[in-house]
């Protein structure tokens, strides 16, 4: 359980969208410092959603993954510089070809101190134009966390020869594992 600090008896607790949650759930599982991550919903109107539910759009809901990690090992400017990494920042509700609200960059954030760190992050890669056009990733405070379903957990995992799992979430965990290998759990 989270408290309103951010941190749980494991570690601190980051909630991150940037697309389909197999894609940065299958990245965070591979980061060192990371203990946990889960996939699920926040953002939205409706509660205790179902992926039917947040596939439709109009919830408000994003995909996110709810990721406890070692502030000893890992920061978190560490980790969202990974998060910037793997998703394209500047799409409004959209990554490659998965369209809607609930596919929006989003930084949900636990402390005052994740907020500042976040829009630190996102002023600093905007300054050194990183990207062609403008970053659009909200900062938010957390709003509820839901589970998303047993099946969407460690999906990649679980099925690495679907077809969107290699074609989509595979090339985001090799470029993942190329710009981060020293960072890469053994």
């Amino acid at each position: 359980m989270t408290d309103t600090t951010g941190k749980t008896a494991a570690g601190e607790v980051a909630t991150l969208g940037g697309g389909c949650f197999w894609c940065l759930e299958a990245v965070f599982d591979g980061l060192a410092g990371v203990d946990a991550v889960e996939s699920g919903y926040s953002g939205g109107h409706l509660a205790n959603p179902t992926y039917e539910d947040i596939c439709g759009g109009d919830t408000g809901h994003a995909e996110v993954v709810r990721i406890t990690f070692d502030p000893a090992v890992l920061s978190y400017a560490d980790l969202l510089d990974v998060f910037f990494v793997i998703h394209d920042p500047t799409t409004l509700n959209a990554q490659g070809n998965d369209f809607g609200t609930q596919y929006r960059s989003v930084i949900y954030f636990h402390t005052p101190e994740q907020k500042a760190v976040a829009e630190t992050t996102i002023k600093r890669l905007s300054d050194a134009r990183e990207y062609s056009r403008p970053i659009v990733t909200e900062v938010t405070a957390a709003p509820h966390f839901y589970v998303a379903e047993p099946y969407h957990q460690e999906y990649f995992e679980h099925n690495p020869r679907q077809p969107y799992c290699q074609f989509v979430v595979a090339p985001k965990v090799a470029k993942f594992r190329q710009k981060f290998a020293a960072r890469v759990k053994r």
